[in-house]
């Protein structure tokens, strides 16, 4: 089992970097997913996940309170909207753009209804 939530999390940190760069694949889901492979496989890689400057923050916050920073989600929720404008603008389906339709909106939902983190909250920064 640990061989392979080993490679399941190397796999989820492949597609996560690859997200960085394609804005049709999400960054966050596929490292937040080696976070937890690599902690069920090898303790060391992911703390260096929760270490990393980029992600270590938003890892240890969802960790800990199953939170998204405000800015963290704005930023999601906008490149869902341009992902899908893009598929919008590059099918030729009709089928396509209603699945995804589906599939990203759920994602937008579930993104825009988890809490903010408690610090971002006691500072005084409201969500909508």
């Amino acid at each position: 089992m640990r061989r392979l939530y080993l490679c399941l999390g190397y796999g989820s940190l492949a597609l996560g970097i690859v997200g960085i760069f394609l804005p049709v694949l999400p960054t966050t889901p596929f490292v937040l997913l080696a976070a937890w492979c690599f902690a069920r496989s090898n303790p060391a890689l992911a703390e260096r996940l929760y270490s990393h400057p980029r992600f270590g923050a938003l890892l240890t916050t969802w960790r800990d309170e199953r939170a998204i920073p405000r800015r963290a989600k704005i930023l999601a929720l906008a490149m869902l909207a341009v992902s899908y404008a893009l598929i919008l603008w590059l099918s030729e389906s009709r089928l396509v753009p209603a699945l995804l339709a589906a599939v990203m909106g759920s994602v937008a939902i579930y993104i825009a209804t988890r809490p903010s983190p408690r610090a971002e909250a006691g500072s005084g920064m409201q969500d909508g």
